[in-house]
């Protein structure tokens, strides 16, 4: 069974710093696409970040030059780096996977975690 887990979350004050892990189960995802995504009380889920399987990253523009998205195919585990954080950053944060051979058919999802960024 594939498994998509988030850990890291927390309550961190504005200008803080967390660091969000996913770890995957069940199978490797060394070779997909991983990426980040945020969902704030009633917004729609927000693309954050993604890591292909070579290292190749993109980031949205709400999030560029303050959050780092890498991964470690070692431990099956991707992370989000995240600075500067401000209350706008609150949401539920849920990591993904791709579908094989894409950069945006995100097929697998984990439960996610919450971030609450107070002012």
């Amino acid at each position: 069974q594939v498994q998509l887990v988030e850990s890291g979350g927390g309550l961190v004050q504005t200008g803080g710093s967390l660091r969000l892990s996913c770890q995957a189960s069940g199978r490797t995802f060394s070779s997909n696409t991983m990426g980040w995504f945020r969902q704030a009380p009633g917004k729609e889920r927000e693309f954050l970040a993604r890591i292909r399987w070579s290292g190749i990253t993109n980031y949205a523009d709400s999030v560029k030059g303050r959050f780092t998205i890498s991964r470690d195919n070692a431990k099956n585990t991707v992370y989000l780096q995240m600075n500067s954080l401000k209350p706008a950053d609150t949401a539920v944060y849920s990591c993904a996977a791709a579908a094989a051979g894409t950069f945006v058919q995100w097929a697998y999802w984990g439960q996610g975690t919450q971030v609450t960024v107070s002012s």
